[in-house]
């Protein structure tokens, strides 16, 4: 493993700055969900709370979230998670410093800060470190969390190599929809996705009833295990996965056809199992879904610690192939510890297969 990663700047806590600042107030919740007055809202960087004269730094980070005091710890908790009785950090003078509270807002080198990147760019790096980290994360016991969008899966060869790093220990997590498994599951029953031809990207006729004639199945058999136990499924990512027993979280849409057994049918129960799974993660790679990615940008947090105890970068990938949506997705992330690849997800997949498994 010859990536090494960058070094985590530590605020000088001895400086005067630090040393006068009281330590953090805190106020109760007093209804479940509804944050105290003036609680604090939390970022992607490196969030310090003064507590007994100690400052500290949470496990994980996460957006729009609020810290919750836990004995002499921080716990990073969705407003909608707060339960009567919980201590939130609050700042009362509007002056984080002061009333104990510390964000970094470098805490890691150039290399870890987004660039301005546009279609035109060369992202010959950013394979390569994608290419590294993977390496490690997989022999060092990582969670590679890969969050797909329904396109990934119309393409016969991008199947075939999701599930061959599926099978080689790239995978460890998926966050989806209902359309990206829906159109995989299609595609290892009829050999389409949308009614399209997998192999030769042709439309066959009534096609549009292929998606719908395998929902209709799988929810005959009740799950999607089930319908791949009783051989119906003869191919496919999700197939590979779940013989495999990758975790999925499929979170439903307003406009979902079906939707399979397991699709989330409501948006605080998908961000709850999707926050499982990003509490996990070690490296994310995001493939054409404005919306999923954006909502794992917000929830993943932007740094770790590792076993022996060093404040390490996770890195988050977008890949699209429109600007606007990696765009997006770094701007939620506070454009730390992102990279953005603008290109085919079809041609990317493979890439990536290439390079690690030849």
């Amino acid at each position: 493993m010859s990536y090494k990663h960058p070094p985590f700047k530590m605020p000088d806590f001895e400086a005067e700055n630090f040393k006068i600042a009281k330590d953090i107030t805190v106020a109760p919740v007093e209804k479940d969900g509804i944050a105290p007055d003036k609680f604090y809202l939390t970022s992607h960087l490196p969030t310090f709370y003064k507590i007994n004269g100690t400052w500290v730094l949470p496990e994980r980070s996460s957006l729009n979230c609020v810290a919750v005091i836990e004995g002499e710890t921080i716990k990073i908790t969705e407003l909608r998670d707060l339960k009567v009785g919980q201590q939130v950090v609050i700042s009362p003078t509007d002056n984080p410093l002061a009333d104990g509270i510390y964000l970094e807002d470098s805490p890691f080198d150039e290399s870890v800060w987004i660039e301005d990147l546009a279609v035109e760019t060369s992202f010959t790096d950013d394979y390569e470190l994608l290419f590294e980290l993977m390496k490690r994360e997989k022999e060092s016991g990582g969670n590679i969390v890969w969050v797909l969008g329904p396109a990934v899966v119309f393409d016969h060869d991008t199947r075939i190599a999701l599930s061959e790093l599926a099978n080689a220990g790239y995978v460890h997590a998926l966050l989806a929809g209902n359309a990206m498994a829906t159109h995989d599951l299609e595609g290892g029953y009829l050999d389409t996705a949308l009614g399209q031809n997998i192999y030769t990207q042709e439309s066959v006729p009534m096609g549009h009833y292929n998606h719908l004639d395998l929902l209709n199945e799988v929810r005959r058999h009740g799950s999607i295990k089930a319908s791949i136990d009783d051989g119906i499924i003869r191919n496919g990512f999700m197939k590979e996965i779940t013989k495999l027993g990758i975790p999925f979280v499929l979170a439903g849409s307003i406009r979902d056809d079906g939707p399979l057994p397991e699709v989330y049918q409501t948006s605080t129960e998908s961000l709850t199992a999707m926050k499982k799974i990003t509490d996990k993660a070690t490296l994310v790679i995001c493939l054409a879904t404005m919306l999923h990615s954006i909502t794992t940008a917000n929830l993943v947090s932007s740094y770790r610690k590792d076993k022996d105890g060093n404040i390490v970068p996770i890195y988050l990938y977008s890949i699209d192939v429109t600007e606007n949506a990696t765009h997006k997705v770094a701007a939620t992330r506070e454009y730390v510890a992102v990279k953005t690849i603008i290109t085919n997800v079809q041609d990317f997949v493979v890439n990536i297969q290439k390079s690690l498994l030849k």
